[in-house]
């Protein structure tokens, strides 16, 4: 007698009700589950709080405050605005940045905004250490003479 041919649902079928095991498979996803997860539950509501950042007096006194652009814009848009300007100055040659008020401004990141935030470590460094960034601008920038014009 010839052994009859089953097809791949059959087989299927069969094999689910041979597998006893499935409470410690549903029990091994959980605790699965639950060791990825862990990290994300035991540091809920642990963040760090953003820095506080500490302006020189001459940045305090240089325009009467007041950076290239709004204090907001340049928290969350000031790496694509040195982006555009690297830009510009490098492909374009155009070196001179009018902010959304109409004053002007040498786009330079050496001589504009060094110029007022020269503390690299109060002001730099904390937020980009708290946002776990690096920034290559450091390599080109921080410990050379102010660019000529």
């Amino acid at each position: 007698m010839r052994e009859r041919q089953t097809c791949a649902a059959n087989r299927w079928r069969e094999w689910r009700l041979q597998m006893n095991d499935k409470k410690l498979v549903i029990a091994g996803v959980v605790i699965f589950v639950a060791l990825i997860a862990f990290p994300f539950w035991f540091n809920m509501g642990k963040a760090a709080p953003a820095p506080e950042l500490v302006l020189t007096e001459h940045a305090k006194a240089a325009n009467d405050g007041k950076c290239v652009m709004p204090t907001d814009f340049m928290k969350a848009e000031h790496m694509k605005l040195l982006d555009v300007w690297r830009h510009s100055v490098v492909r374009n040659a155009q070196r001179t940045f009018v902010n959304t008020s109409g004053e002007e401004f040498n786009m330079s990141l050496s001589s504009t905004c060094l110029d007022c935030h020269s503390n690299k470590a109060d002001f730099c460094d904390r937020c980009h250490d708290y946002a776990s960034v690096r920034p290559y601008c450091w390599d080109c920038h921080i410990d050379n003479p102010k660019e000529t014009e």
